[in-house]
């Protein structure tokens, strides 16, 4: 079977991507989000 030129192109291309994925920063995320939601004004936690 021939491997079509494309084929390989568009792999080698997604093998250096650098790009991060939203669901590859999951642990990240989380922690910013945390950090962000305990340092919010008590006042307004209620509200």
């Amino acid at each position: 079977m021939k491997t079509r030129r494309w084929i390989v192109a568009a792999t080698k291309e997604a093998a250096e991507c650098d790009v991060q994925m939203p669901w590859t920063r999951g642990a990240r995320r989380a922690a910013f989000v945390a950090a962000r939601d305990s340092a919010q004004d008590p006042c307004r936690a209620s509200a």
